[in-house]
């Protein structure tokens, strides 16, 4: 049985009301809550004296510790080394120096591949880098009816001359996780880096680095329940290699290359917390068993959830469900659209009528948001579930958007 009143004790915020009525969070896929234990670690670190690193004193000694412990949890996470982790202020911000330092080597014959799904982090970075340098910006498309990558034409799109394809685990507008077996196979044969967004899908499902053949892969900790950090993970070769823009002094050597000035190390602090908590709704021998254990336990309680939310959605004529096919896997992230209403109106009766906190837009999907055309009529309402949610709160989100339609849509219609 999933321990949800025991998670959710460990969450301060879902002790918040709204206008007299318990807030209900379905905002998760643009950041989740934050677990007490990690805010207690944060509030220690900074009550006990921090420091700056390599000091001969307790306090900076006791930073490059949490530093250490920090990228071991991450390792654990996301399976790979703890030498390959380095933190930053978010995954934008970590992907953009990565991909002004491979962009050196481009030229004007090369070409990368990016997606028309993902976060446009997961595209400007490469894409503006490739632009600097001349080099071919190539996109593998999607699917507008099944909303997955289109990968009919892998072959001729990843070729020779293609130095890296960015693709996201999962995408954070409508929930499709992508097959990336192909993907990262066909990169492989070329000789290209294979670069993963794994912000989405790290709350949801176990993320294995080396399983997956990524070369680079991104996250960021306030989608799993952390302070606001971003951590990316790189292999070890590509980051000994890698010729980061860094001040002169700075560590030549890897992780901490990357890791462009002051950390954030109150956060940094947090990260054995975060990953402790995921681990302890596993079992395993070891940390990284007991995690892969709780994401299946996470993914069978949210999906069910999903399903429940997605299947109501459904039946309500005036609703507009985006989503890929019952064959294809997804988070539980659920976008739609209500006819003839803008989504900006319906999240604000959401709030104000039923403490219901849910959003709307692109989502910075802005390629996939253009070629469903649904910018013009303000994109999508996203409901994204967290572990933290309950079947109650599902059935209130439901009651809430019947009446919104019931009452709103219907009665303009008259």
């Amino acid at each position: 049985m999933f321990p949800i009143e025991q998670i959710r004790q460990q969450f301060p915020a879902l002790t918040r009301t709204y206008r007299e009525k318990p807030a209900i969070y379905m905002d998760g896929p643009g950041g989740s809550q934050v677990l007490k234990p990690a805010i207690d670690a944060m509030v220690s670190y900074m009550s006990r004296g921090g420091a700056n690193l390599h000091g001969e004193f307790p306090t900076s000694k006791e930073t490059e510790q949490h530093i250490e412990t920090a990228r071991k949890a991450i390792a654990d996470l996301v399976g790979a080394k703890p030498t390959e982790v380095a933190f930053g202020q978010n995954s934008t911000s970590l992907m953009f120096p990565v991909a002004r330092a491979l962009s050196k080597t481009w030229t004007g014959t090369d070409n990368i591949v990016v997606t028309e799904i993902d976060h446009r982090s997961n595209v400007d970075s490469w894409a503006t880098a490739a632009q600097d340098s001349n080099t071919e910006v190539r996109f593998i498309p999607v699917d507008v009816e099944t909303l997955t990558l289109d990968l009919s034409k892998l072959q001729e799109l990843i070729d020779e001359n293609t130095k890296l394809v960015a693709v996201s685990l999962a995408s954070n507008a409508v929930g499709t996780i992508t097959d990336i077996d192909l993907i990262a196979k066909r990169a492989h044969e070329v000789g290209a880096l294979l670069a993963v967004d794994a912000v989405h899908a790290a709350p949801h499902f176990p993320v294995n680095f080396k399983k997956m053949g990524a070369d680079l892969l991104f996250c960021s900790a306030y989608k799993f329940f952390g302070p606001h950090l971003g951590m990316a993970v790189i292999k070890d070769n590509v980051f000994e290699k890698l010729a980061v823009y860094k001040l002169q002094p700075a560590p030549q050597y890897y992780p901490d290359k990357l890791e462009t000035g002051t950390q954030n190390h109150e956060a940094i602090a947090a990260m054995d917390a975060v990953v402790n908590f995921i681990a302890s709704l596993g079992e395993g021998s070891t940390r990284r068993e007991k995690i892969e254990n709780a994401f299946s336990r996470i993914e069978e309680y949210e999906n069910r959830l999903a399903e429940k939310l997605r299947a109501a959605l459904k039946s309500i004529p005036e609703i507009t469900l985006y989503q890929a096919p019952d064959s294809v896997a997804k988070t539980p992230t659920i976008a739609f659209t209500i006819k003839g209403t803008d989504p900006v109106k319906v999240c604000h009766y959401l709030a104000e009528n039923h403490a219901i906190f849910i959003a709307s837009g692109d989502f910075y999907a802005s390629t996939l948001a253009d070629k469903l055309g649904i910018n013009v009529t303000g994109g999508w309402i996203r409901a994204g579930l967290a572990p933290y949610n309950t079947e109650a709160e599902i059935d209130q989100v439901i009651g809430a958007i019947q009446s919104y339609v019931r009452t709103q849509v219907t009665v303009k219609t008259f």
